[in-house]
This record gives C-alpha cells, structure tokens and sequence, in this order.
C-alpha cells in the first residue's frame, strides 16, 4: 500500500507539533517555521500554520445515533493498535467526542472507531477491524 500525504491547516506550530508528537506519537521529519513533516503510522502528515486560522466547526452527519463530524481523516489501524491508542488518548485526558467503540459487533465489516480533535480543530477518527479482510466488505 502507498502512503498518503495530507496536508492540515493549523493556527500554532509548537502546540500541535507537541500534540502530534507526545499524544498521537508521530515521529516527527522536516519542518520550518510555517510546517511540520509526520509520520502518521506511516503516512505523511503535514501540519501547515495558517494565518488566521479558526477553529473550524465541522458539520456532522447522524451515525450509529451519534454526531460524526465531517470532515475528518486517520488510520485504519489493527487492533492491538486501536486498544493501545485509545488507551494512550485516555491516560493523555483527550476529550473524543465520540468515545472508543465497537459497531457491527458479530456482523460482517465488525470495527472498533473513536473520534477526536487535534488542537487546530481536525477532526480524527482512527478505527480497527475485527477482521483486516473485511474493511471493504459489504
């Protein structure tokens, strides 16, 4: 599988580089004083200061009786990966504003997902299947 490359807007360099350094554990790569280069699970994140940038605040759509905002971006991860972020998340106090949880559960397509914020206001959503073969199954 290739890498994806995203690009982020944020208003504070230093805070968000120590969010995704220290909470979401990215090796951090190139920078200047504008950017940060991160490896997010093995995809290229980059944080991007933009000048007068605002929080954004996402629209949502109604999933599962929950509100999930829209747009939002993360990893598909294992489980064990899953278990140990969301576990990491909790013991760094992250408010998700959806909590880690299991839809599908004993269904085709079963999966773990959580919601949250960076400090710019990006949503993140990181998720995990029970089974890898069935994250496109219908």
């Amino acid at each position: 599988m290739n890498p994806f490359h995203l690009a982020i807007p944020i208003h504070d360099v230093e805070e968000c580089r120590l969010f995704y350094k220290n909470v979401m554990r990215c090796e951090e790569g190139r920078s200047d004083t504008k950017w940060v280069d991160f490896n997010l699970y093995g995809h290229q994140l980059v944080i991007h200061r933009v000048d007068g940038h605002v929080k954004p605040k996402a629209p949502t759509n109604a999933v599962d009786g929950k509100s999930v905002p829209v747009p939002h971006f993360g990893v598909v991860l294992t489980m064990d990966q899953f278990d140990d972020l969301a576990g990491h998340l909790k013991s760094c106090d992250i408010e998700f504003v959806i909590e880690p949880y299991t839809r599908f559960k004993g269904e085709v397509g079963e999966q773990s997902t959580m919601f949250f914020y960076d400090p710019a206001g990006n949503a993140l959503e990181f998720k995990a299947f029970k089974n890898m073969d069935q994250v496109f199954a219908k």
